[in-house]
Protein backbone atom coordinates (compact mmCIF):
# COMPACT_ATOMS: atom_id res chain seq x y z
CA UNK A 1 0.00 0.00 0.00
CA UNK A 2 1.20 3.33 -0.56
CA UNK A 3 0.12 7.02 0.87
CA UNK A 4 0.28 10.02 -1.26
CA UNK A 5 -0.55 13.75 0.25
CA UNK A 6 -0.70 16.45 -1.78
CA UNK A 7 0.22 19.64 0.50
CA UNK A 8 -1.76 22.57 -1.24
CA UNK A 9 -1.91 26.12 -0.19
CA UNK A 10 -5.57 25.79 0.97
CA UNK A 11 -6.04 22.11 1.51
CA UNK A 12 -4.02 18.86 2.56
CA UNK A 13 -5.61 15.70 0.60
CA UNK A 14 -4.16 12.03 1.33
CA UNK A 15 -4.87 9.18 -0.81
CA UNK A 16 -4.26 5.29 0.10
CA UNK A 17 -3.30 2.73 -2.72
CA UNK A 18 -2.71 -0.36 -3.49
CA UNK A 19 0.16 -1.46 -5.80
CA UNK A 20 -2.26 -1.25 -9.01
CA UNK A 21 -3.33 2.17 -8.63
CA UNK A 22 -7.20 1.84 -6.53
CA UNK A 23 -8.23 4.13 -4.30
CA UNK A 24 -8.68 2.62 -0.90
CA UNK A 25 -8.68 5.69 1.16
CA UNK A 26 -9.00 9.49 0.83
CA UNK A 27 -9.31 12.73 2.96
CA UNK A 28 -8.96 16.52 3.02
CA UNK A 29 -8.14 19.00 6.01
CA UNK A 30 -7.88 22.64 5.44
CA UNK A 31 -4.08 23.59 5.43
CA UNK A 32 -3.19 25.49 8.72
CA UNK A 33 -1.86 29.23 7.08
CA UNK A 34 1.76 30.24 8.21
CA UNK A 35 2.08 27.86 10.93
CA UNK A 36 4.51 25.07 9.78
CA UNK A 37 4.47 22.62 12.88
CA UNK A 38 0.86 22.67 12.43
CA UNK A 39 1.08 21.82 9.04
CA UNK A 40 3.14 18.55 10.40
CA UNK A 41 1.05 17.78 12.63
CA UNK A 42 -1.87 17.62 10.26
CA UNK A 43 0.35 15.45 7.55
CA UNK A 44 0.75 13.29 10.34
CA UNK A 45 -2.99 13.16 11.13
CA UNK A 46 -3.78 12.50 7.51
CA UNK A 47 -1.61 9.32 7.66
CA UNK A 48 -2.42 8.01 10.61
CA UNK A 49 -6.09 8.22 9.66
CA UNK A 50 -5.03 6.71 6.08
CA UNK A 51 -2.80 3.64 8.03
CA UNK A 52 -6.29 3.20 10.28
CA UNK A 53 -8.58 2.80 7.43
CA UNK A 54 -6.42 -0.13 5.34
CA UNK A 55 -4.85 -1.80 8.46
CA UNK A 56 -1.28 -1.02 7.08
CA UNK A 57 1.44 0.63 7.36
CA UNK A 58 2.44 2.79 4.29
CA UNK A 59 4.92 3.79 1.88
CA UNK A 60 4.71 7.91 1.80
CA UNK A 61 4.99 10.76 -0.75
CA UNK A 62 4.41 14.13 -0.32
CA UNK A 63 4.02 16.17 -3.07
CA UNK A 64 4.45 19.85 -2.40
CA UNK A 65 4.14 23.64 -3.97
CA UNK A 66 7.96 24.19 -4.37
CA UNK A 67 10.96 22.22 -4.20
CA UNK A 68 13.61 20.98 -2.18
CA UNK A 69 16.88 22.01 -2.54
CA UNK A 70 19.55 19.52 -3.88
CA UNK A 71 22.07 22.02 -1.91
CA UNK A 72 20.73 22.34 1.82
CA UNK A 73 18.32 19.98 1.89
CA UNK A 74 15.72 22.73 2.48
CA UNK A 75 11.91 23.54 0.99
CA UNK A 76 12.60 26.55 -1.59
CA UNK A 77 10.35 27.91 -4.07
CA UNK A 78 7.34 27.52 -2.53
CA UNK A 79 4.38 29.90 -2.96
CA UNK A 80 3.23 28.47 1.04
CA UNK A 81 6.01 30.55 1.67
CA UNK A 82 6.09 29.53 5.61
CA UNK A 83 7.68 25.66 4.00
CA UNK A 84 10.50 27.71 2.70
CA UNK A 85 14.00 27.01 4.39
CA UNK A 86 12.60 23.86 6.16
CA UNK A 87 13.87 20.16 6.30
CA UNK A 88 10.59 18.96 5.69
CA UNK A 89 11.47 15.61 4.39
CA UNK A 90 13.74 14.89 7.71
CA UNK A 91 11.15 16.63 9.88
CA UNK A 92 8.47 14.43 8.62
CA UNK A 93 10.39 11.14 8.92
CA UNK A 94 10.79 11.73 12.35
CA UNK A 95 7.36 12.60 13.12
CA UNK A 96 6.61 9.23 11.17
CA UNK A 97 9.39 7.11 11.67
CA UNK A 98 10.08 6.53 8.12
CA UNK A 99 11.62 8.15 5.15
CA UNK A 100 9.35 10.60 3.08
CA UNK A 101 9.86 11.35 -0.41
CA UNK A 102 9.44 14.72 -1.46
CA UNK A 103 8.62 16.31 -5.00
CA UNK A 104 7.27 18.95 -6.67
CA UNK A 105 3.76 19.24 -7.29
CA UNK A 106 3.83 19.54 -11.14
CA UNK A 107 5.92 16.76 -10.72
CA UNK A 108 3.66 14.62 -9.24
CA UNK A 109 1.05 15.42 -11.85
CA UNK A 110 3.31 14.41 -14.42
CA UNK A 111 4.43 11.41 -12.31
CA UNK A 112 0.90 10.73 -11.80
CA UNK A 113 -0.20 10.83 -15.56
CA UNK A 114 2.76 8.72 -16.83
CA UNK A 115 2.27 5.70 -14.49
CA UNK A 116 -1.41 4.60 -15.59
CA UNK A 117 -2.57 8.30 -16.89
CA UNK A 118 -3.18 10.36 -19.87
CA UNK A 119 0.34 9.31 -20.56
CA UNK A 120 0.87 5.90 -19.86
CA UNK A 121 3.74 4.33 -22.18
CA UNK A 122 5.45 7.86 -23.29
CA UNK A 123 9.17 8.17 -22.54
CA UNK A 124 8.68 11.57 -21.55
CA UNK A 125 5.64 13.28 -20.12
CA UNK A 126 5.48 17.09 -19.13
CA UNK A 127 3.17 18.09 -16.81
CA UNK A 128 1.06 21.68 -16.20
CA UNK A 129 -0.52 23.01 -13.72
CA UNK A 130 -2.41 26.01 -15.10
CA UNK A 131 -4.74 26.99 -11.86
CA UNK A 132 -3.98 29.61 -9.33
CA UNK A 133 -0.30 29.53 -9.96
CA UNK A 134 1.89 27.65 -12.71
CA UNK A 135 3.94 24.74 -12.37
CA UNK A 136 5.75 22.64 -14.84
CA UNK A 137 7.03 18.97 -14.17
CA UNK A 138 9.20 16.04 -16.02
CA UNK A 139 8.71 12.30 -15.89
CA UNK A 140 11.11 10.12 -17.72
CA UNK A 141 9.98 6.51 -17.90
CA UNK A 142 7.27 7.25 -15.22
CA UNK A 143 10.05 8.52 -12.87
CA UNK A 144 10.86 12.47 -12.15
CA UNK A 145 12.86 14.37 -13.28
CA UNK A 146 14.19 16.54 -10.55
CA UNK A 147 17.76 18.23 -12.85
CA UNK A 148 20.55 19.24 -10.46
CA UNK A 149 18.81 22.40 -9.16
CA UNK A 150 15.78 21.10 -8.15
CA UNK A 151 13.69 22.92 -10.41
CA UNK A 152 13.45 21.03 -13.59
CA UNK A 153 10.55 21.58 -15.59
CA UNK A 154 9.21 25.05 -13.75
CA UNK A 155 8.44 26.92 -16.36
CA UNK A 156 6.11 29.23 -14.52
CA UNK A 157 8.61 31.71 -13.55
CA UNK A 158 10.23 32.25 -16.94
CA UNK A 159 9.47 35.16 -19.34
CA UNK A 160 6.74 34.77 -21.58
CA UNK A 161 8.03 34.11 -25.12
CA UNK A 162 7.78 36.58 -28.35
CA UNK A 163 5.89 39.35 -26.57
CA UNK A 164 3.40 41.61 -28.10
CA UNK A 165 2.91 45.05 -26.75
CA UNK A 166 -0.03 43.71 -25.37
CA UNK A 167 1.67 40.79 -23.56
CA UNK A 168 4.41 43.72 -22.00
CA UNK A 169 1.73 46.10 -20.38
CA UNK A 170 0.25 43.10 -19.06
CA UNK A 171 3.29 42.16 -17.40
CA UNK A 172 3.82 45.73 -15.96
CA UNK A 173 0.30 45.94 -15.01
CA UNK A 174 0.49 42.11 -13.05
CA UNK A 175 3.73 42.00 -11.14
CA UNK A 176 4.89 38.35 -10.61
CA UNK A 177 5.08 37.57 -6.92
CA UNK A 178 8.73 36.07 -7.85
CA UNK A 179 10.20 39.63 -8.44
CA UNK A 180 11.01 38.48 -12.07
CA UNK A 181 9.08 40.49 -14.64
CA UNK A 182 6.72 39.23 -17.35
CA UNK A 183 6.59 35.54 -15.86
CA UNK A 184 4.17 32.78 -17.42
CA UNK A 185 2.62 32.49 -13.98
CA UNK A 186 0.93 36.29 -14.77
CA UNK A 187 -0.27 35.13 -18.06
CA UNK A 188 -1.37 31.52 -18.16
CA UNK A 189 -2.68 30.84 -14.48
CA UNK A 190 -6.21 30.92 -14.12
CA UNK A 191 -5.44 34.14 -12.09
CA UNK A 192 -3.49 35.33 -15.39
CA UNK A 193 -6.63 34.63 -17.42
CA UNK A 194 -9.36 36.58 -14.69
CA UNK A 195 -6.64 39.33 -14.25
CA UNK A 196 -6.34 39.83 -18.11
CA UNK A 197 -9.89 39.99 -18.62
CA UNK A 198 -10.46 42.69 -15.93
CA UNK A 199 -7.27 44.48 -17.08
CA UNK A 200 -9.55 44.70 -20.42
CA UNK A 201 -12.94 45.45 -19.02
CA UNK A 202 -12.80 46.41 -15.60
CA UNK A 203 -15.11 43.90 -14.62
CA UNK A 204 -14.16 41.31 -11.99
CA UNK A 205 -15.06 37.70 -12.80
CA UNK A 206 -13.48 34.58 -12.05
CA UNK A 207 -12.46 31.82 -14.46
CA UNK A 208 -15.92 30.10 -14.97
CA UNK A 209 -17.64 32.79 -15.23
CA UNK A 210 -15.77 33.95 -18.18
CA UNK A 211 -16.11 30.98 -19.94
CA UNK A 212 -19.65 30.85 -19.65
CA UNK A 213 -19.99 34.37 -21.32
CA UNK A 214 -18.09 33.24 -24.02
CA UNK A 215 -20.09 30.75 -25.06
CA UNK A 216 -23.07 33.10 -25.16
CA UNK A 217 -21.44 35.04 -27.54
CA UNK A 218 -19.72 37.69 -25.29
CA UNK A 219 -17.21 39.51 -27.70
CA UNK A 220 -14.38 40.52 -24.74
CA UNK A 221 -14.55 37.41 -23.20
CA UNK A 222 -14.17 35.32 -26.26
CA UNK A 223 -11.47 37.90 -27.16
CA UNK A 224 -9.66 37.22 -23.47
CA UNK A 225 -9.91 33.74 -24.43
CA UNK A 226 -8.24 33.45 -27.29
CA UNK A 227 -5.42 35.88 -25.91
CA UNK A 228 -5.46 32.82 -23.63
CA UNK A 229 -4.94 30.23 -26.18
CA UNK A 230 -2.05 32.38 -27.93
CA UNK A 231 -0.33 32.50 -25.20
CA UNK A 232 -0.45 29.24 -23.60
CA UNK A 233 0.30 27.97 -27.37
CA UNK A 234 3.82 30.33 -27.15
CA UNK A 235 4.57 29.06 -23.60
CA UNK A 236 4.02 25.46 -24.86
CA UNK A 237 5.81 25.68 -28.45
CA UNK A 238 9.04 27.03 -26.20
CA UNK A 239 9.13 23.80 -24.12
CA UNK A 240 8.73 21.80 -27.43
CA UNK A 241 11.88 23.95 -28.65
CA UNK A 242 13.91 22.55 -25.76
CA UNK A 243 12.76 19.29 -24.47
CA UNK A 244 10.22 18.38 -27.24
CA UNK A 245 7.99 15.86 -24.94
CA UNK A 246 6.39 13.08 -26.50
CA UNK A 247 2.96 14.30 -24.78
CA UNK A 248 2.30 17.45 -22.60
CA UNK A 249 -0.25 16.95 -20.12
CA UNK A 250 -2.50 19.66 -18.73
CA UNK A 251 -3.76 20.18 -14.87
CA UNK A 252 -5.34 22.95 -13.14
CA UNK A 253 -8.52 25.12 -13.51
CA UNK A 254 -8.26 26.25 -16.63
CA UNK A 255 -7.17 22.42 -18.31
CA UNK A 256 -11.23 21.94 -17.50
CA UNK A 257 -11.43 24.61 -20.29
CA UNK A 258 -12.23 21.90 -23.42
CA UNK A 259 -11.57 23.98 -26.33
CA UNK A 260 -8.17 24.62 -24.86
CA UNK A 261 -7.47 20.83 -26.33
CA UNK A 262 -8.06 22.19 -30.28
CA UNK A 263 -7.24 25.33 -30.62
CA UNK A 264 -3.99 25.28 -28.65
CA UNK A 265 -2.46 22.22 -30.60
CA UNK A 266 -3.30 24.36 -33.96
CA UNK A 267 -1.21 27.86 -32.68
CA UNK A 268 1.63 25.81 -31.28
CA UNK A 269 3.17 24.83 -34.57
CA UNK A 270 3.75 28.54 -35.89
CA UNK A 271 6.16 29.05 -32.69
CA UNK A 272 8.10 25.46 -33.21
CA UNK A 273 11.43 25.46 -35.32
CA UNK A 274 10.25 23.88 -38.16
CA UNK A 275 6.90 25.61 -38.56
CA UNK A 276 5.21 21.86 -37.20
CA UNK A 277 4.66 20.32 -33.82
CA UNK A 278 2.61 16.92 -33.50
CA UNK A 279 3.18 17.08 -29.61
CA UNK A 280 -0.04 15.51 -28.02
CA UNK A 281 -1.64 18.24 -25.53
CA UNK A 282 -4.28 16.47 -23.21
CA UNK A 283 -6.39 16.63 -20.14
CA UNK A 284 -4.97 15.22 -16.82
CA UNK A 285 -7.54 11.53 -16.39
CA UNK A 286 -7.42 12.21 -12.63
CA UNK A 287 -7.77 15.62 -12.71
CA UNK A 288 -7.50 17.38 -9.42
CA UNK A 289 -6.58 13.63 -8.17
CA UNK A 290 -3.16 13.79 -10.56
CA UNK A 291 -0.93 15.32 -7.43
CA UNK A 292 -1.93 13.15 -4.54
CA UNK A 293 -1.91 9.77 -6.44
CA UNK A 294 1.95 11.20 -7.96
CA UNK A 295 2.97 11.61 -4.40
CA UNK A 296 2.05 8.08 -3.68
CA UNK A 297 3.79 6.70 -6.70
CA UNK A 298 7.16 8.51 -5.53
CA UNK A 299 7.61 4.87 -3.96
Amino acid sequence: MKIGIDLGGTKIEVMAITESGEEIFRKRVPTPQHDYQATLQAIKGLVDDAEEAVGKTCTVGLGIPGTLSPVSGLVKNANSVWLNGQPLDKDLGQLLNREVRIANDANCLAVSEAVDGSGAGKHMVFGVIIGTGCGGGIAIDGHVHVGGNGVAGEWGHNPLPWQSETDTKHAEDIPCYCGKPGCLEVFISGTGFWKDFELTTNQTLRGPEIIQMAEKGDADAEACIQRYEDRLARALASVVNVIDPDVIVLGGGMSNVERLYTNVPKRMAKWVLGGECATPVVKAKYGDSSGVRGAAWLW
